[in-house]
């Protein structure tokens, strides 16, 4: 008889997580030799949570049970494999991660016959593959296999070593399998991509050593292989009448992802503005962001950076809201009257003289239901070399709370069965920063400064202890470490949650009634006095020209002269 296992999804609800970013660096980009990405999983309807499958080994007759968020698969399931490897979120026990991005691309292309989504090709992936390329392969047999039933997706494939960006879409109904391309990325360089497809042209087996097709997938391992891709990407769109020039001009996005104002300023101006961070010419590609086509049509998929990041670099830039560029969402009065760098949804609206507008969708946003920045570090063993810095909502609002790879036991606050969707929960790491977080928006110019001392608080001992942790180690054998290391884990995300709870009780005292408490050097309340803060200048300066006379003071002192 045969046995059967059920893959469980990341979440129960991440189809709704069309609307990501992910971040990448190569190891000589960055300031340590760590490989690392990051991803934003936003979407409004579901709360954040952390998965875990232990490492386990299988009967050659186990199978795996399919139970994604498209069409029913009733009876419909994978072969499992000899040995599957531990998985924390999205990073295994080697290091291995894989993070997403959805670019939906062409939807005639949707195969809902298909068994995997993308989300349980991933986890499968995870499970079994002990590098980023053996993850390439796997996917790739796997959809060639079982078929693929989600749109357009970026895929980030990392491993302590190197890190790959595959782009992959289905073929249409009653089609089986993908087209794909996957990019080994310069291990000097940093690239993103966030709900666009970002590869074009690619180099090509027949006058590339550098390059195979799928038809020879076993050589993905030889080191100098640094693309790999479905050998009918292009004749499929030909066949699809998608593309007519020949093969060495051919793009994957310009077939399967032909790009607008819209996919454009929603999703690549969130690269943009990370490559600008990092980066002094990214101006030049302004044009592309403003919809200016004839001008530019593109960026670079990856970018070398003017100086190494670190990790605080790039947790620093997942928080971002286009500060600082002719995008800056806090530097106009739609910000309103405490200079708020996030906008309601929809992303269009219309004024009652029928004037369409749209709003910026920057790296951070409010509807985020899990947020990490991933470190990969080859000098180190594997449990504790791989990080998954983690949390759940905003990337702006919460504390990056340090998971190694190899822990067995998923701290409590990030527990599927304690982040409830629809019911308040003290012991939710989701509902607590969600707590904090709508406390802080309506009033953010005015109230995020006191979260940024208890983010930097918790951060910077986290990163301080770090250097505690690899010198505690050095002696422990590996059952020991691996012990060590998931006591650590849940201590770490204990003390953010009592580090939330006491901040939360602070705020509503402090900002009680539209006023602010006075606190001394310590921040602690004084026995008396409050400032009343008033309203951004910037809104200020609004209110005339939006509200003529009604509100101006002079007005009424002249009337009473008079």
């Amino acid at each position: 008889m045969k046995k059967l296992i059920s893959l469980t999804l990341l979440l129960a609800s991440a189809a709704y997580a069309i609307a990501c970013t992910n971040l990448i660096v190569g190891k000589k980009a960055s300031t340590d030799g760590s490989v690392m990405c990051t991803y934003n999983c936003d979407g409004f309807g579901f709360s954040g949570s952390l998965f875990y499958s232990p490492a386990g080994r299988h009967d050659k007759d186990e199978l795996i049970a399919i139970h994604g968020w498209g069409p029913t698969h009733e009876g419909q399931y994978v072969k499992q494999v000899e040995y599957t490897y531990n998985v924390v979120g999205l990073m295994n026990e080697h290091q291995v991660t894989i993070v997403e991005t959805t670019f939906d691309g062409r939807l005639e292309l949707v195969n809902n016959d298909g068994l995997l989504d993308y989300f349980s090709l991933m986890r499968l992936a995870l499970q079994r593959s002990a590098t980023a390329r053996e993850a390439i392969r796997c996917m790739a047999e796997l959809v060639e296999e079982y078929g693929y039933n989600s749109s357009g997706e970026s895929i980030t494939v990392c491993d302590p070593n190197e890190v790959w960006i595959m782009e992959i879409i289905g073929k249409g109904e009653g089609k089986k399998g993908a087209v794909w391309v996957a990019l080994r990325v310069p291990d000097d360089c940093i690239s993103a991509h966030a709900n666009l497809s970002r590869i074009r042209q690619f180099p090509q087996e027949k006058n590339s050593k550098n390059s195979i097709s799928s038809k020879n997938l076993k050589k993905i391992n030889r080191p100098e292989i640094e693309c790999v891709y479905a050998h009918d990407v292009i004749s499929f769109a030909r066949e699809q009448g998608f593309y007519e020039g020949s093969d060495k001009d051919f793009s994957f996005r310009d077939a399967y992802c032909p790009i607008d104002f819209e996919n454009v300023r929603y999703a690549d101006a969130r690269v943009w503005s990370f490559f600008r961070h990092h980066c002094s010419d990214m101006d030049q590609y302004l044009p592309y962001i403003n919809g200016e086509f004839d001008v530019c049509d593109g960026m670079p998929l990856w970018v070398k950076p003017d100086a190494p990041l670190s990790l605080r670099d790039l947790q620093h830039d997942m928080r971002d809201h286009f500060e600082g560029t002719p995008l800056d969402m806090t530097a106009d009065m739609t910000a309103g009257p405490w200079g708020m760098p996030i906008r309601p949804l929809p992303m269009h609206f219309r004024s009652t003289d029928s004037i369409d507008y749209y709003r910026e969708r920057p790296i951070a946003t409010q509807q985020s239901g899990f947020t990490m920045t991933c470190q990969m570090r080859s000098w180190l063993p594997d449990d504790v070399g791989g990080v998954t810095w983690f949390n759940c909502d905003d990337a702006d609002m919460v504390a990056y709370v340090p998971l190694y790879c190899c822990i067995t036991q998923v701290p409590d606050c990030f527990r599927p069965e304690n982040n409830p969707r629809n019911e308040f929960s003290f012991e939710s790491a989701f509902w607590m920063n969600n707590w904090v977080a709508n406390m802080i928006y309506p009033r953010y110019s005015m109230m995020i400064g006191d979260l940024r001392i208890a983010q930097n608080e918790l951060e910077d001992y986290y990163f301080t202890d770090q250097e505690d942790v690899l010198k505690a180690i050095e002696t422990m054998t590996t059952a020991d470490r691996r012990d060590y290391l998931n006591k650590k884990s849940i201590a770490y995300a204990d003390r953010m949650m009592q580090r939330w709870d006491k901040l939360a009780k602070y705020l509503i005292v402090r900002y009680n009634d539209q006023i602010k408490r006075r606190v001394d050097e310590n921040g602690n309340f004084q026995r008396w006095g409050h400032e009343t803060p008033g309203y951004d200048q910037q809104f200020i300066d609004a209110i005339g020209p939006a509200t003529g006379d009604r509100y101006k003071l002079n007005n009424v002192i002249e009337r009473r002269e008079r």
